[in-house]
């Protein structure tokens, strides 16, 4: 005889991986495309330094061997074959990953170009044209930018101009989600792990409930601003520090979490409810502002935080640029000495 189990009860057996993927559209955060394997995101984020600690695994040489074989190939000077076998290279983790996953990959232009709209439209392409050398067409493909106001502008002139679609990362303050949405950019990337960490080291306060995180909060916000005023632009919340913050925005459109975290939530039997709901958000007592470059920069510039944690984001990615530059030219070096 067969025992029907109640839907709550049915509910609680279900793990916290699987009850969140109902309301919200799961991505893996990491460049180590055997991790995707395990826990069926629809989409994969990398970004730089992803890159780098992938490049560094013995597991992924031959991708770079392939990059840096390519870079050589293209000619140029030392500088044009090392930043055509980083576009190879990021491009080429990008095509792994899409092996693996149903959706759309996100891949990162430089951060050193973070100031230069025209550069970033140029590498933009640059990556689009790599993936449809090989075959994938740039539906499936993310582009992913600083949202600085540069960042935003690029953005807006490759959505518009070419269909490319772009993700604006290193998004930490109101403005630069107004800035995003109303440049009508595809998605954006809201980090609630690094603002809970500059909460943590400038104010008194070291422990927050999910529900007070201020990461959590300003994702909460940009979320229902979104919804309220119909922009398309979807969210998806990143940079998580633990798990109970990813489970205080599920219903968020997206959200991206790295292997660590997935793998807890595949063990966690504790119950998820959409806290962040389109309804929800209507109800919402925001109003719609329009910002153009000198209000973007003057409302962005009053939140200490944003500016703070954007321009260490952007020194950070940079920085870890450098380091996979350098590894490719000591790789390069030793190729082109038959070592």
């Amino acid at each position: 005889m067969s025992v029907s189990v109640a839907p709550e009860k049915r509910q609680k057996m279900e793990f916290a991986l699987d009850q969140l993927k109902k309301y919200t559209v799961v991505v893996a955060d990491t460049g180590d495309f055997n991790a995707i394997e395990e826990y069926k995101p629809q989409d994969a984020t990398t970004n730089p330094s992803l890159i780098l600690a992938a490049a560094k695994m013995p597991t992924y040489q031959h991708l770079l061997d392939q990059a840096i074989k390519y870079g050589i190939a293209n000619g140029g000077s030392e500088e044009e074959q090392v930043t055509n076998t980083m576009d190879k290279l990021f491009v080429s983790f990008g095509l792994e990953i899409l092996k693996k996953i149903p959706g759309r990959v996100s891949t990162e232009v430089d951060a050193r170009l973070s100031f230069d709209k025209n550069a970033m439209v140029s590498r933009a392409l640059r990556l689009i044209a790599l993936y449809e050398e090989a075959g994938v067409g740039k539906d499936r493909v993310l582009i992913k930018l600083s949202s600085t106001w540069e960042g935003i502008q690029a953005g807006r002139e490759l959505e518009e101009k070419h269909g490319v679609h772009c993700n604006m990362t290193l998004l930490f303050s109101f403005a630069q989600a107004v800035a995003c949405a109303e440049a009508h950019v595809t998605l954006i990337s809201p980090f609630v792990g690094r603002i809970l960490d500059w909460y943590k080291e400038n104010t008194d306060k070291k422990t927050y409930e999910a529900s007070e995180d201020p990461g959590v909060l300003s994702v909460t916000k940009i979320y229902n601003y979104y919804k309220k005023f119909d922009y398309p632009t979807v969210v998806m919340g990143a940079s998580f520090r633990n798990t109970g913050e990813v489970k205080a925005l599920a219903g968020c459109d997206l959200l991206t979490i790295s292997p660590g975290l997935l793998a807890e939530l595949s063990k966690d039997h504790s119950s998820v409810v959409p806290t962040l709901t389109a309804q929800g958000a209507k109800e919402c007592e925001l109003e719609q502002i329009h910002l153009d470059e000198k209000d973007f920069r003057w409302l962005h510039n009053e939140d200490r935080m944003a500016v703070e944690k954007l321009s260490d984001g952007i020194r950070k990615f940079a920085a870890d640029a450098v380091k996979l530059e350098s590894m490719i030219k000591e790789q390069m070096m030793d190729v082109k000495n038959g070592e």
